[in-house]
């Protein structure tokens, strides 16, 4: 890795899906980075894939939801001594499948603000969450 200590950044992607009655859609991660911590499903952008196919994929095997995704709400880096991660964050909607935790992750469901405050969250979700909602009511 040359004179630094992160290896090569990583475009990722992660979708901030909501429902009917506006509650999140949220995975529990079931391998590191955030092994046990909940987020939006997300992951790796693919070689050749588009950013939009990334997002309705790693929706559909982390959740079995198939989705519409909508628009970019905001790039997120993570950082560490281990991985460097460029994720772009979109909101999406649900069009078709049954809501099951597959792949990656260890539970998946939709949560409502009052128990967000309850689960262990990813760094960063919440102040990411109030801007995808904001960009989710235009969209």
């Amino acid at each position: 890795m040359g004179l630094h200590a992160t290896p090569t950044p990583t475009i990722a992607v992660a979708a901030f899906v909501f429902d009917a009655a506006g509650r999140i859609l949220l995975i529990e991660r079931g391998k590191p980075p955030g092994l046990g911590l909940w987020s939006v499903p997300g992951g790796r952008l693919e070689p050749g894939e588009t950013i939009a196919a990334a997002v309705a994929r790693e929706v559909r095997e982390e959740t079995g939801l198939a989705i519409e995704v909508g628009p970019l709400t905001e790039v997120v880096e993570r950082i560490s001594p281990a991985f460097h991660y460029v994720i772009l964050d979109h909101v999406a909607r649900v069009t078709g499948g049954t809501l099951a935790a597959c792949d990656d992750a260890r539970d998946a469901r939709f949560v409502a603000d009052p128990e967000l405050a309850r689960l262990p969250l990813t760094d960063g979700l919440l102040a990411v969450l109030a801007r995808a909602r904001a960009t989710y009511a235009s969209w």
